[in-house]
C-alpha cells in the first residue's frame, strides 16, 4: 500500500503519516479506548485499598469486606492485563503498519529518482533511512504514542482522585512540577540536534561498511585490511561519541524526572502526615492519595523519555522527507505523444550536456544520425563523452528540447516509458545479482524460456562456459557476480540485453574485460540478431568495430569524424593514429613471450 500521493511535497514531516494514520485510525482509536480502560481500571484500586485501609483503622473490619476488597482488586487486575494487551496488539500493530507502508512508500519514491539524485546521495546513507531512521519513527509512533497519552490520561485523572481527597495536599505535591516542564523544553532542542548527529554518522558508518564490502577483493588485494579497519573503528569512535554525547541528555531527563517525582512524595508525607495527624483526612485516604502519586509518577518520569522517543522520531521523520520531497530531473511531458511507428531513427542536433558542478561540457555540438537498422560504433578517449551518449540515449538524464529525436519525435514529447523500453542498454559498469545465471540473463524478460535464454548466451559466446558451471544456468553467481571473472560477467550483462529483443541497443564499451578474438566473435555474432534494430556499440578498441556500417569518433565531448573505417583512416588523423598505437600495442603483446 502506498500514501495518497507517493513522495508528494508535504508541508510538514508529520503531514507526510497522516495518510497512513487515517487509513489505521480505527486501530489507532480502538488501541487508545483500550488505555484509556486501564487507566481508569487503575484509579479504581486506591479506592478499595482505602475503603479497606479505613475498615482496618477502624476496627470494622471483617473477613467477608476484606474478601470483597481483594476480590475486587483481582477482578481490576484482571481487567487491566486483558485491556493492556489489547491496546500492546492494536497500537504496537498500528506503528508496525505506518511503518510498512512508510518503508514501502519510501521505497517506490526511490525507484523514480534518477541518476543524479543517486550521485548525490550515497547508498549507505539511504540503508540508513530504510532501517535505522524508521525504526525510531516506529517506536515513537508506538511506545511513544502510548506513553504520551497514558501519561497525559493518567496523570490528569490522578490529580482529579488527589484534589477530591485534597486539595490543598495536591498543590503542595504539583509545586516541584514546573522545574520538569522548563527543563524538558531546554533539553529537547538538544535532543533533537544530537540524535540528527548520531543518525547522520550512522549514515557514514553504513556507507563506508557496505563500501568495504563490495570492494573486498580490491582491498586484499592492495593490502589495505588494516587501514580500512582501523577507518572504520574511528567512524564507529565517533559513532558512539554522538551516542554518548545524545545519552547525556537523555540521561539528565528521566533522572530529573523521578527526583521531581520522589520530591513530590517526600512533600506528601510530610504535609499529608501533618493532615492525617490533625484528623482533616483519614488514614485510607492518605494512603489512597500517595497510590495516586505513585501513578502520577510515572507520568512525570515519561515526560523525559516520551520527549527523548518523539524528537528522535521527528528527527528521523525530517531525514526521510527530505528523501522523500526530492523530485527526479527527468519526468512524463503533461501530455505525452505516443511513440512513432516503425524502425528506431535516432538524430542529434546540436546535442549540449553539461554535468552539474562541472566546468566543461560533456557534449557539445553533437550533431548526427543513427539510421534504422544501422550497426554504428563510437570510439574516443577515455573522457570523451561516449558513456554520456549512451546515457542520454537511454534517457537517464535530461537533455534540453531539440536536441534528441527517435522517429523524428523530441524525446521530450514522448513518456519516459515508452523510450526507454525500447532500449536495451548494457552499461559500462556491468551490473548482476546474486542469483543464478539464468535469473540474471532473464531478469528483464521473466517469461524467457530455457531456450531463449541459452540462444542469448549463445549470441554472446558464454553459452559453453555457462554449461561449465557446477550448476550450469542454476549456479548462483554470488554478489555482484563475485565467482564470475569481468569477461564472463560481461558477456551475461549482454545476453540479458539481446533477450529484452528491444528495437535499440546500447553496448557501451561492455566487451573490455574479453580478449580481442572474442569480442569480434560476439560482434560478428549480433549480426544474425541485429538486423531491422538501431545499434551503438562503444569500444575502446577500434579493431572489433572494422566492419561496423559507420564509426563516429568523439573527442572532448565534440564529433570529430565519422564514416566507415576506410574512410577515416583516409580522412582523420587523429582516428588513423589511435588505431596505429593500437595496432602497434597488440602486435606487442601477441610478441610477449608465455
Amino acid at each position: 500500500m502506498q500514501s495518497d500521493v507517493p513522495g508528494a511535497r508535504v508541508a510538514s514531516p508529520l503531514e507526510r503519516i497522516r495518510p497512513f494514520v487515517r487509513r489505521y485510525s480505527f486501530r489507532l482509536v480502538g488501541g487508545l479506548v483500550a488505555l484509556l480502560i486501564v487507566d481508569l481500571l487503575q484509579l479504581g484500586i486506591p479506592r478499595l485499598v482505602k475503603r479497606a485501609v479505613d475498615l482496618l483503622s477502624q476496627g470494622a473490619a471483617s473477613q467477608t469486606a476484606l474478601a470483597q476488597s481483594a476480590f475486587a482488586i483481582f477482578a481490576l487486575a484482571v481487567g487491566i492485563a486483558s485491556c493492556r494487551f489489547v491496546w500492546r496488539y492494536l497500537i504496537l500493530g498500528f506503528s508496525r503498519m505506518v511503518e510498512r507502508d512508510l518503508r514501502d512508500d519510501f521505497f517506490r519514491h526511490l525507484l523514480t529518482l534518477d541518476r543524479p539524485f543517486f550521485q548525490k546521495k550515497p547508498v549507505g546513507a539511504i540503508m540508513a533511512l530504510a532501517t535505522n531512521d524508521l525504526a525510531a519513527v516506529q517506536l515513537a509512533g508506538g511506545m511513544g504514542v502510548v506513553a504520551c497519552a497514558d501519561a497525559a490520561i493518567m496523570g490528569i485523572a490522578a490529580l482529579a482522585c488527589m484534589a477530591y481527597i485534597s486539595p490543598q495536599l495536591t498543590l503542595i505535591a504539583v509545586i516541584p512540577m514546573p522545574l520538569l516542564a522548563v527543563l524538558t523544553r531546554v533539553l529537547s532542542a538538544r535532543l533533537h540536534r544530537r540524535f540528527l548527529k548520531v543518525q547522520e554518522q550512522f549514515s557514514h558508518l553504513t556507507e563506508f561498511a557496505r563500501n568495504t564490502i563490495t570492494n573486498i577483493r580490491l582491498l586484499k588485494a592492495y593490502t589495505q585490511e588494516a587501514p580500512q579497519a582501523e577507518v572504520f573503528g574511528r567512524l564507529g569512535r565517533q559513532y558512539q561519541q554522538d551516542n554518548l554525547r545524545l545519552a547525556r541528555v537523555h540521561g539528565t531527563l528521566f533522572p530529573i524526572s523521578g527526583l521531581v517525582g520522589n520530591t513530590s512524595l517526600l512533600l506528601v508525607i510530610f504535609f499529608g502526615g501533618r493532615l492525617v495527624v490533625g484528623s482533616v483526612i483519614t488514614v485510607g485516604d492518605f494512603v489512597a492519595f500517595i497510590s495516586y502519586l505513585y501513578l502520577l509518577t510515572w507520568p512525570m518520569m515519561a515526560v523525559g523519555w516520551v520527549a527523548n522517543l518523539f524528537q528522535r522520531g521527528l528527527t528521523s521523520l525530517g531525514r526521510l522527507d527530505e528523501v522523500m520531497n526530492a523530485k527526479p530531473t527527468l519526468v512524463d511531458p503533461p501530455q505525452p505523444l505516443a511513440f512513432p511507428a516503425g524502425q528506431t531513427e535516432i538524430t542529434l542536433r546540436t546535442l549540449h550536456f553539461q554535468y552539474e558542478g562541472q566546468e566543461q561540457p560533456a557534449l557539445a555540438e553533437v550533431s548526427c544520425t543513427i539510421r534504422a537498422g544501422e550497426i554504428v560504433g563510437l570510439v574516443g578517449r577515455s573522457g570523451s563523452g561516449k558513456s554520456t551518449l549512451c546515457h542520454l540515449l537511454a534517457r537517464q538524464y535530461p537533455v534540453a528540447d531539440g536536441a534528441i529525436f527517435l522517429n523524428g519525435v523530441d524525446v521530450n514529447r514522448l513518456s519516459l516509458g515508452s523510450v526507454r523500453e525500447r532500449v536495451a542498454y548494457v552499461p559500462q559498469d556491468v551490473l548482476l545479482f546474486s542469483d543464478t545465471v539464468a535469473a540474471n540473463i532473464g531478469f528483464g524478460n521473466p517469461a524467457a524460456s530455457q531456450e531463449q535464454i541459452e540462444g542469448a548466451a549463445k549470441i554472446c559466446r558464454i553459452h559453453e562456459e555457462i554449461l561449465g558451471f557446477s550448476e550450469g544456468y542454476q549456479t548462483r553467481i554470488g554478489e555482484r557476480g563475485v565467482k564470475l571473472s569481468g569477461g564472463q560477467r560481461q558477456r551475461i550483462a549482454l545476453a540479458r540485453a539481446i533477450l529484452l529483443d528491444r528495437p535499440m541497443l546500447i553496448i557501451d564499451d561492455s566487451l573490455s574485460a574479453v580478449d580481442l578474438e572474442t569480442e569480434q566473435e560476439i560482434i560478428s555474432g549480433l549480426a544474425d540478431f541485429l538486423p531491422g534494430r538501431t545499434c551503438l556499440i562503444v569500444s575502446h578498441r577500434i579493431a572489433p568495430l572494422r566492419d561496423a556500417i559507420r564509426i563516429m569518433v568523439l573527442e572532448e565531448g565534440r564529433l570529430l569524424a565519422q564514416g566507415n573505417h576506410a574512410e577515416l583512416l583516409a580522412s582523420s588523423d587523429f582516428y588513423r593514429t589511435m588505431y596505429h598505437q593500437q595496432q602497434m600495442q597488440s602486435h606487442r603483446e601477441e610478441e610477449l613471450p608465455l
